[in-house]
């Protein structure tokens, strides 16, 4: 769930000296499109920069990378710092800072860190880089991505001689895209050397000629999994390409000074002042070429599927609610439960109060108000019941910090609610994954109110499966869902159900990715949403809470009402769409029912 930026200058630096005052446009635009994004990643962050014609001798490329979810801000502010100690002749002057200031290029790269692999480290952090002598053959590369098959790719790899010095999956698309980088460059050369001797022209020619497309598509079509990938070469050719399924999201703006890429719609509208309709959403399996001459052309790097799938929670949770057509989403979401949530409070809606989990359930939470009010004709109480005090997210927390910080993050607003059992509090977030900040929190500081009853309503229906391609979550026992059906399966005496999964899926633990069949969602088959919802809600209800809880989902058909375009829903399903998910639930089951789960 990573965010991706890029923007690449069509003039040179003196014309936006010229035209806005400083040559820093490319730059500033850099910042807003990561700041913007702040919400996709606070892991950390990283900015690359390529400087197109530098002489011989002269660095031509410029990188850093911060850790911490202040790395935005820290990386800025070096930049700042660098321009304030040279001389304002400098500054002032577009050509002098380019030859003089790191990051004075005419291509930028951006990148938020958002991973929950467990891999941390700076050298996690992007852009990546893999330097060579060519310029042609240098290569940055940033992305928002997780592939299901790094074992083939790793394997792929050793077996044509290299030795990847890691197994992660950036660091083998580097490789991969490298390699293949490298072959087609080597193509060029040799045919060209056939008609030229001298390799300055040569050189020159292969850059020109360079068919970005062809190494991107012999690499591409390796990977399992789904992602939006920003590259740069040295010589000051760039692209971005997306995964065939359309699972991560990428967007674009292009006029006649600048092409601006990110992750979400409303990011580009606000970093560049434009209409909605004026930036334009990458197609599935489609790159965006930008040749170092400026001139952009579209290329199929692979078909698009038949059968899309845009992941839904971008939609429920990851993006910004400020998308015209995520905002419409997520309030559709809230509004499909209105009837549920009725029928949770016997449709007493003069003894309730309606609040939300901040902060990113606000939106659903007004189309639920709209909801209930289409439904009753009743005067409809609202309140800010709950307040965040820490921007943090626990689901992707770190394990031995997560419990910590799962009972701070929020606090209640006292006298929201009549006391003594008078009123039913209903609250809605936009998702409940494992359940840690319920239980540990929310549920516990929302019983001091004495309501009644307490409805908890989810605008997306219940996660039962590892995402596999953006929220890395392998362990099949973070999930409050699973957890619940597995304890229904063993207190209604059908253990031989949880068994006979394990035994399906060990026969098929050696079988090619292609082969694998997802027999995990036999351990639901069982029970009803709602039973498994009852179940969840005895599970997170803390002692001392005194009075009923209750929780309400989002169905898998209100939830493709809603984001009717994004049918991505194999966290809630088990329908991955590739083959890696499949093998890759297989696993976390076989290692869930054999303790072997590595927290």
């Amino acid at each position: 769930m990573c965010g991706i930026a890029m923007v690449r200058l069509l003039k040179p630096l003196d014309y936006y000296q010229k035209k806005y005052g400083t040559w820093q446009y490319g730059l500033q635009k850099m910042y807003l499109l990561m700041e913007k994004q702040h919400n996709r990643g606070q892991e950390g962050a990283g900015i690359a920069t390529v400087k197109l014609d530098m002489p011989s001798g002269e660095e031509y490329i410029w990188r850093d990378r911060v850790e911490g979810k202040n790395a935005i801000q820290e990386i800025f502010a070096g930049i700042n710092k660098t321009m304030s100690s040279v001389d304002r002749n400098i500054i002032v002057n577009a050509e002098s800072a380019k030859q003089s200031l790191p990051f004075a290029g005419e291509l930028y790269m951006g990148h938020l860190r958002y991973s929950t692999t467990g891999r941390s480290g700076l050298s996690y952090v992007h852009p990546f880089l893999r330097r060579h002598n060519w310029k042609n053959r240098t290569l940055l590369l940033s992305g928002n991505f997780n592939l299901t098959n790094v074992d083939e790719l790793f394997d792929f790899l050793t077996l044509k001689g290299q030795h990847p010095r890691d197994k992660g999956d950036t660091f083998l698309m580097l490789e991969s895209l490298g390699f293949m980088l490298d072959k087609e460059v080597q193509k060029e050369y040799d045919k060209l050397k056939q008609r030229y001797t001298n390799d300055l022209i040569i050189t020159r020619k292969i850059e020109e000629n360079l068919d970005i497309a062809s190494f991107i598509r012999k690499s591409e079509k390796m990977w399992d999994g789904g992602y939006a990938i920003c590259g740069m070469l040295g010589h000051g050719d760039s692209f971005v390409f997306r995964d065939p399924k359309g699972i991560r999201p990428a967007f674009y703006y292009a006029d006649d000074e600048i092409v601006v890429t990110a992750s979400e719609r409303p990011v580009i509208q606000t970093a560049m002042n434009i209409k909605e309709e004026e930036v334009h959403e990458l197609q599935p399996g489609e790159a965006m070429i930008i040749k170092k001459n400026g001139t952009i052309k579209f290329e199929t790097i692979r078909p698009a599927a038949d059968q899309l799938a845009m992941c839904s929670f971008e939609r429920i949770y990851f993006s910004r609610g400020s998308d015209i057509d995520i905002y419409k989403e997520r309030k559709k979401l809230g509004e499909s439960l209105s009837q549920p949530i009725l029928k949770a409070i016997d449709n007493d809606v003069e003894n309730t109060v309606f609040s939300f989990i901040p902060n990113t359930a606000e939106v659903a939470f007004y189309g639920m108000i709209d909801g209930i009010k289409e439904r009753s004709e009743k005067h409809i109480r609202t309140e800010k019941v709950l307040i965040k005090d820490i921007k943090l997210r626990t689901f992707i927390s770190q394990n031995n910090e997560r419990d910590d910080l799962a009972t701070h993050v929020y606090d209640v607003t006292y006298g929201s609610i009549r006391r003594g059992k008078v009123d039913n509090l209903v609250a809605i977030d936009d998702s409940i994954v494992r359940g840690t900040t319920l239980k540990q929190s929310i549920l516990t500081i929302l019983n001091r109110l004495e309501p009644k009853k307490i409805v908890i309503v989810s605008s997306s229906p219940q996660v039962r499966f590892p995402d596999y391609y953006g929220i890395d979550m392998p362990r099949m026992s973070e999930f409050c869902a699973f957890r619940a059906a597995i304890n229904l399966l063993k207190v209604r005496g059908q253990q031989s159900v949880i068994d006979d999964v394990y035994k399906k899926s060990k026969a098929q633990e050696d079988f090619a990715k292609e082969d694998v069949v997802n027999y995990v969602t036999e351990i639901y088959k069982p029970f009803t949403q709602d039973e498994v919802s009852v179940q969840i809600a005895k599970m997170l209800t803390p002692p001392g809470v005194n009075c009923p809880v209750e929780l309400v989902y989002q169905t898998i058909d209100g939830l493709h009402e809603a984001c009717p375009d994004h049918k991505g829903d194999w966290y809630f399903t088990g329908n991955y769409p590739t083959y890696g998910g499949n093998r890759l639930v297989n696993k976390a089951f076989i290692n869930y029912y054999e303790g072997k789960e590595i927290f």
